[in-house]
């Protein structure tokens, strides 16, 4: 039984290692779109004319959905989620009717017989056999476990699954020697490989950004310009018809009269909370985190209002009850079972200078708007005044520039180190990180941690909470239809959101995924007014601003100012280039001497450059510089050559290979891997024009 035991627990993953098993070498980018289907004929759509019945969706879905509950206990299942589940769905159903057609073309079948030797096989057993019969402790199959379910009457389902799953994946492996031929691996692949891996170079040279060339305004692009250049790109700008519109939101708050029903109810569990046998059965029961039991936390585990409250609580002792305690829209009653001292934490607020870090001229405009903030510091401006004023994180900003609690994890690296190295009370900076320059000022550490079992209850708006909202959204749909949209959101003081373009199957911009606003998009007509629609964030009312359904994007206001950057650029580029090549070809021309004449330019020499990474050794990375070095002459002056942000004159001065090299032994290394990455790499991209070119009709949307 206990074997039937383990099998049962692990029925609920046949459907995926079904489906992984035969695309286990196929790269997906699994949507998170779906509109519900609808039964037309008991079908949800068709491949290349192959039904797809509702019944393989269904199944399809329903494990998914099973799968995630299993991995998630206690998980909250909206609609977003769901959608997202459906969209898995049909992409999985699509993609096993094109595996079916290819297993077809190339005449692929399995006997019985070779799926006995697969489940018998030593040397490479089936996915399934590996996952369900390894012992973990010597990592081989246990032969006398997997005969004994073979032999269970009880087993007898499992095994109908586990046979198809095992003949599925003999099928790809069959699949895949039939297309192996599209993984052919060539000598000098192999070679150029271990050179990238293993080469390195010396080198000097002057990296000159794009805005060395000139300003923007020297290089003007007319009209024509830009319509050319969409028309020479258009087959880049294919797109799905798509639909934009205009939304007023009347957000799903819970009222103050919510939030005082959660917290009496709360209140109410705390003598029972105090004195349950179990805290584990109490919580599983009463918690909205059912598994919030013997769960260690530090004041970053809480808004910094929530922490002051339970660090700053007298109860903060073991035995004792803290709560509860108004948290990011719950309510959290805290038994304490221990207080200790832990990894410290710090709190802190930030000023952020966002800016273009691979544009000198905007680096150096950041660091004097860092400057000229440090100086008002100085002079005793108060930091949550210029947090609130210049912060370029708008999150924190309207906090003061304070972003919490935080642990050294939770934020990037150079971030972190900067205020653990400090004091509290510190002003430091600027610090750069990925995100752009910050000035910080440390607030404080704490290296308490409580251990404790936790009852938290979310604050939800009731139904006549819902009701009133929706009331209030209703009475806007009829005004908007009468006296317009744009002029009712003006007399209510509403901010009128914009979606951008949207298709079917994509997610909606701000609003998520919604069954209603596609079909509402999709059916209407451009200035139509949806009804009072539900989502995630609350009631939402629409108007349709645009329809295409054209294939291709079209050349709208945004997209016209892309092109005239991109042909700014381009004009740009060149002008430097002829500049620089003028440069190298004066009498006598050296890096030094270039750089001589022209103060604001910079020589870089580094004697360590990684072929394999692009890394530059006192400079840092940049691919395209280091390609175009892997093709120069050593000693030799460069014409001018793209790197980031611009063009660069270089003098090769080196090429080594790591010492003691076996270039032979080491292709006949890489060789196998290669091929195998060759080989799916090929057969992705194969698959994945099968899909594009196949004809897909989906029902789900009629």
């Amino acid at each position: 039984m206990a074997i039937m035991s383990k099998l049962r627990d692990k029925t609920h993953i046949i459907l995926f290692i079904l489906v992984g098993a035969f695309l286990a070498l196929i790269i997906f980018e699994w949507g998170m779109n779906f509109s519900g289907p609808t039964r037309k004929g008991g079908l949800v759509g068709k491949v290349n004319g192959q039904s797809i019945t509702t019944a393989q969706y269904d199944e399809i879905y329903n494990g998914l959905r099973q799968n995630f509950m299993r991995s998630n206990p206690g998980a909250d299942v909206n609609s977003q989620v769901e959608m997202n589940f459906r969209e898995q769905a049909w992409n999985i159903v699509v993609d096993q009717a094109l595996v079916e057609e290819m297993f077809k073309k190339y005449g692929i079948t399995v006997q019985d017989r070779e799926v006995l030797d697969a489940v018998n096989s030593v040397i490479n057993p089936p996915m399934i056999i590996r996952q369900n019969f390894t012992d973990p402790r010597t990592g081989q199959i246990d032969r006398a476990v997997l005969e004994k379910a073979r032999r269970d009457p009880q087993a007898k389902a499992f095994w109908v699954k586990a046979e198809e799953v095992i003949k599925r994946e003999l099928m790809v492996d069959k699949l895949l020697l039939a297309l192996k031929t599209m993984g052919l691996v060539t000598d000098p692949e192999v070679s150029e490989l271990v050179q990238r891996q293993y080469t390195q170079f010396s080198a000097s040279f002057i990296p000159v950004p794009l805005s060395y060339a000139g300003t923007d305004a020297q290089f003007p692009v007319k009209e024509d310009e830009v319509k050319k250049w969409y028309e020479a790109h258009k087959e880049q700008l294919k797109q799905d018809p798509n639909r934009k519109a205009d939304f007023v939101i009347y957000p799903m708050v819970p009222s103050s009269q919510d939030s005082l029903q959660v917290k009496k109810e709360i209140d109410a569990l705390l003598p029972q909370f105090a004195s349950a046998p179990s805290d584990s059965e109490f919580v599983k029961v009463q918690s909205d985190r059912p598994n919030s039991v013997n769960v260690t936390l530090s004041r970053a585990d809480f808004s910094p209002a929530a922490a002051s409250a339970v660090f700053g609580s007298p109860k903060l002792a073991p035995g004792q009850i803290v709560g509860p305690v108004a948290d990011r829209g719950m309510y959290r009653l805290l038994k304490i079972k221990s207080v200790s001292a832990g990894q410290p934490v710090a709190s802190a607020s930030h000023i952020l200078i966002r800016f273009n870090q691979a544009d000198p001229a905007d680096t150096q405009r950041a660091l004097m708007r860092a400057a000229m903030l440090f100086d008002q510091l100085k002079k005793g401006a108060r930091f949550e005044e210029l947090a609130t004023r210049y912060s370029e994180d708008p999150g924190s900003a309207r906090f003061g520039g304070s972003v919490g609690w935080f642990s050294r994890q939770r934020m990037v690296p150079q971030f972190a180190e900067a205020v653990f190295a400090s004091k509290p009370g510190q002003v430091i900076g600027p610090v750069r990180t990925q995100f752009g320059l910050h000035i910080i000022k440390v607030d404080g550490f704490d290296n308490r941690q409580i251990v404790c079992s936790e009852v938290s209850r979310q604050i939800k708006p009731s139904t006549q909470t819902s009701e009133s909202i929706k009331h209030k959204a209703v009475a806007f749909q009829s005004d908007a239809k009468s006296k317009g949209f744009a002029e009712s959101a003006r007399q209510q003081h509403l901010e009128i959101g914009k979606t951008g373009e949207f298709t079917k199957t994509s997610m909606i911009p701000v609003i998520g995924q919604n069954e209603q606003i596609v079909r509402f998009a999709f059916k209407a007509k451009e200035g139509d007014i949806s009804d009072v629609i539900e989502t995630e964030l609350g009631f939402v009312v629409m108007k349709l601003t645009s329809k295409n359904d054209t294939g291709y994007r079209q050349l709208d206001a945004d997209l016209q100012k892309k092109i005239t950057a991109e042909l700014v650029a381009e004009k740009k580029a060149a002008a430097l280039k002829a500049r620089l090549a003028s440069m190298a070809k004066s009498p006598g021309a050296t890096l030094e001497s270039i750089v001589a004449k022209d103060p604001s330019l910079k020589l870089v020499t580094s004697p360590e450059i990684r072929w394999r990474d692009g890394f530059i050794a006192g400079y840092g990375q940049d691919r395209q510089l280091v390609e175009a070095m892997a093709g120069m002459t050593p000693n030799r002056l460069s014409q001018p050559v793209q790197c980031a942000g611009g063009y660069a004159l270089v003098k090769l001065t080196g090429r080594t290979q790591q010492a003691g090299l076996d270039p032979a032994a080491e292709k006949a290394r890489i060789l196998p891997q290669l091929m195998k990455v060759k080989q799916e790499q090929l057969f992705s991209e194969y698959f994945n024009t099968v899909r594009r070119t196949a004809k897909i009709e989906d029902f789900r949307q009629q």
